[in-house]
């Protein structure tokens, strides 16, 4: 009874172990976070599977009828086709601009 109960187990462990490795979930390797209330913010990550994020947001024209808030960052991630693909960013009043080596230009 014992030695089925020990196979039983091994038998259980095996069919919940991942059978694809796309179905593995990426763990968090670095996140740091500063948010500095109304005037801005920090951040930055980076995962197991390549992904990573930076950005910050800063406050500009504060107190004035133009107040808005900056953002500056970039992505970065691995495609299907195995290129690290990088895309930075500014978001501001004249809204999201992407720019990246695989982003067609304007």
């Amino acid at each position: 009874m014992k030695m089925f109960v020990v196979f039983f187990a091994i038998f259980a462990v095996a069919l919940a172990a991942p059978q694809n490795p796309a179905d593995v979930q990426a763990q968090v390797l670095r996140y740091e976070n500063d948010n500095i209330g109304v005037e801005g913010y920090n951040f930055n990550y980076e995962t197991s599977n390549g992904i990573s994020q930076q950005e910050q947001g800063t406050l500009q024209n504060a107190g004035s009828e133009n107040e808005v808030m900056q953002v500056r960052g970039s992505f970065s991630y691995t495609g299907p086709d195995g290129v690290v693909y990088t895309v930075t960013y500014i978001a501001d009043e004249n809204g999201f601009q992407p720019q990246g080596a695989h982003i067609p230009s304007k």
